[in-house]
């Protein structure tokens, strides 16, 4: 082809004015360049399409850098010839990998299509969280479409934490990540000094193949796997959390003040007379919200006032791309792993006592039905009267003449008040349909030796209902105040049950004689009712479990479907901006709305999964380290026997929660009586062929501790008549 031609092919391209302005050059568009491949109908090199686009020596590293991106992207592959093939012209199916602590995967296709079986073959080749290539090539015998790797896209993984072994001298090392099942050799002379048992950092040199483990040298030795605190050190690294702020982000927090100027009260609202309260937990550091209430006729005003940490944080400053990256704080036991610097999160943007605070305010008015006739937003600056507790505000309002009273005498009204409004709240929920699932959270508690002295349930009280009826009235309206002025927000959504959980539920619970109303599309409102007429059952804590796992989890998104759960047609996060990003993001569109403009971060959609992702993230992470800590705890207790009641029922056997400890554990399918059993998901139960004997989830049982592996967590229990 003539140079003239060649050129002029370049300028069919459709988005060479756009390549034009983003990089300064008009290479063809990747659209362009598959568009061509796509035309000339068979494989083509390298060499021969820089020569059909006319690529001259200057341009060519930048055009190879574009093919090598397309490949990373899976748009298009090489053959062994080096050939460039246009992947959709292949029947190749592009996705991420899932692995399995068992050995096997799926591929989670990017189409969002059925998922692949991998078989452990095929994982020895790449790692959980590779995106890859798969070639369709049946299915295996359970039925599973199944899978062989093509091509790695792009390796994931870059440094892993884990445990080092020693095997006939040679190193090596095993993931904590149990989804990641391949050994990692490490050469002596990289392995800096660690020994085996130690807990250690990972930097893979060398990614797993078809034909060769992976391996890697030591950047970090964390110490003994039974070290204080090593569950915290593990759990961040292997979730890949954040944990240490970047210099830049040190820097720009260390130029914010220490406390609040004059010139930052320029159009805000002066409520320092009003006497707000924090109440949170004995342990809680930073405080995000404070409340005040009063009469207002026959009705009510409600104040909640909430940390301004817009007005510090800007978008896409430092700090800014820090919090979205972490997306939320994160709580172990023994530590907080903060969204924000210190000097935010437990300083300048922590509603600390009787200093002057920033703050945006939702002022409710609220009736006697608790319905919200009025509401407003505004920015103010406030000065928190007191920094009470949960257990202080429920003594102060089970004995106003206690000592909790007497020492907040002056607040008793105030928190009186408060009380009232909560219970006109209250009722208002229970009108509304919401439902009170009655979970139970543990707290670990840890002697001054760092070991656990006690593993105690968290009671809700009065006090913790009361801020939760709060905050959930600030989150509605900012949610509708955003809504009515058509600005794009995260909400805080969560759907109803699928039309296959609903139909296994209500197959469930007809077994007992049990209803639930509301036909293919049931509310939340339905949900309650069940929920009400089972409530003094002996089996009621079985039945909440089965309502529970039948309903989807809560996510963010800028589509707004409704909150199922608590029964709001709309709803939103905006009372924790120092730990949850999107929280942040909903001040930003309050404030946009109020000064007359539009907030636009970039793709909502595209925040709202990221979010959710960081959110479960941390989620996981916490139960890893709690699960590990309880295992700690019980390892010097086997042999003992305990009652509990089966918490889960799965086709390998039962999860067991032990009364009074709340730690679980599990009784293997071949610990159970000589039998074959079989698992009934719908009905959660497993059933003997011969004996009949059947054990569901909610039985009660007792069991005997005869395992307990600190590396996986898990805790193995046999029927107590082994004590015997």
């Amino acid at each position: 082809m003539s140079n003239k031609k060649g050129y002029e092919l370049r300028n069919l391209d459709p988005h060479s004015e756009r390549e034009r302005e983003r990089y300064g050059h008009a290479l063809p568009s990747r659209e362009f360049i598959l568009q061509i491949l796509k035309e000339q109908g068979v494989p083509t090199t390298e060499e021969a399409l820089g020569a059909l686009f006319k690529i001259n020596e200057e341009e060519y590293k930048i055009f190879c850098r574009r093919l090598s991106a397309m490949r990373r992207e899976g748009q298009i592959m090489r053959n062994r010839k080096g050939d460039i093939y246009v992947v959709e012209k292949l029947d190749l199916i592009k996705g991420r990998v899932q692995g399995h602590a068992d050995g096997f995967g799926f591929l989670i296709p990017d189409d969002g299509g059925l998922d692949l079986f991998l078989g452990p073959k095929e994982m020895r080749k790449m790692l959980h969280g590779d995106r890859v290539m798969v070639r369709e090539i049946g299915v295996d015998r359970r039925g599973r479409r199944e899978g062989v790797i093509v091509e790695v896209l792009e390796h994931s993984t870059t440094q892993l934490v884990g445990r080092l072994h020693v095997d006939h001298g040679i190193l090596f090392v095993e993931a904590e990540n149990k989804r990641i099942n391949q050994r990692f050799l490490v050469p002596p002379e990289l392995a800096l000094g660690a020994i085996a048992g130690q807990v250690v950092m990972v930097e893979i040199i060398q990614q797993p193949s078809k034909s060769s483990h992976p391996i890697g040298r030591i950047i970090e030795v964390l110490g003994d796997y039974s070290a204080p605190g090593m569950e915290n050190e593990i759990a961040l690294r292997k979730h890949e959390l954040p944990f240490q702020f970047s210099e830049e982000t040190q820097k720009l927090a260390a130029k914010l003040p220490e406390k609040v100027f004059k010139k930052d009260l320029s159009g805000r609202e002066n409520i320092c007379h009003l006497p707000l309260i924090t109440i949170d937990s004995e342990t809680a550091r930073d405080f995000d919200d404070a409340v005040y209430c009063e009469q207002e006729g026959r009705g009510y005003k409600l104040y909640v006032a909430i940390a301004d940490v817009s007005h510090y944080v800007h978008p896409n400053d430092e700090i800014d791309k820090e919090a979205l990256n972490r997306g939320n704080s994160v709580y172990f036991p023994r530590r907080v792993i903060p969204m924000l610097p210190e000097i935010l999160s437990n300083g300048l943007c922590s509603l600390n006592e009787k200093v002057e605070r920033l703050c945006m305010v939702c002022e409710i008015t609220i009736n006697t039905e608790g319905d919200f006739c009025k509401y407003r937003f505004y920015p103010a600056v406030m000065n928190s009267y007191a920094r009470l507790t949960y257990t202080e505000v429920a003594a102060i309002l089970n004995n106003s003449e206690g000592d909790e009273g007497r020492q907040h005498v002056a607040l008793l009204p105030h928190i009186q008040m408060l009380f009232q409004l909560f219970k006109v709240l209250l009722q208002a929920r229970e009108k509304r349909g919401a439902i009170d699932f009655e979970t139970i959270e543990t707290q670990i508690i840890f002697n001054d030796q760092g070991k656990i002295e006690h593993i105690l349930p968290v009671k809700r009280n009065d006090a913790h209902r009361i801020i939760e009826e709060c905050m959930l009235a600030a989150n509605v309206c900012a949610s509708d105040f955003l809504k009515q002025h058509n600005q794009s927000t995260l909400y805080r959504i969560h759907e109803g049950p699928t039309p296959e959980k609903l139909t296994a539920m209500r197959g469930f619970f007809g077994e007992f004689g049990l209803h639930l109303s509301g036909g293919d599309e049931p509310h939340a409102k339905d949900y309650a009712k069940l929920l009400h007429g089972i409530k003094d059952r002996p089996d009621a804590q079985l039945l909440q479990t089965v309502m529970l796992r039948s309903l989807r989890q809560a996510v963010y998104s800028p589509d707004n479907v409704g909150h199922f759960g608590l029964a709001y047609e709309s709803y939103t996060h905006f009372t924790s901006p120092i730990r949850r990003y999107p929280d942040l993001l909903v001040h930003r569109a309050i404030k946009a709305v109020l000064n007359g403009m539009t907030y636009s971060p970039g793709d909502w959609h595209e925040l709202g999964k990221h979010c959710s992702q960081m959110e479960r993230r941390a989620d996981e992470a916490s139960r890893d380290v709690e699960s590990w800590l309880k295992c700690f705890y019980m390892q010097d207790r086997i042999g003992e026997c305990f009652n509990g009641v089966i918490s889960n029922v799965t086709g390998f056997g039962l999860f067991v929660a032990l009364d009074g400890i709340y730690v679980e554990g599990l009784i293997h399918i071949s610990e159970l009586p000589k039998d074959y059993f079989h698992f009934d998901a719908a009905k959660h139960m497993l059933l003997g062929e011969r004996n009949g004997k059947r054990y569901r989830l909610g039985d009660r049982l007792q069991v005997k501790i005869v395992r307990v592996d600190l590396e996986t967590s898990k805790i193995d229990f046999v029927l107590a008549d082994v004590c015997k």
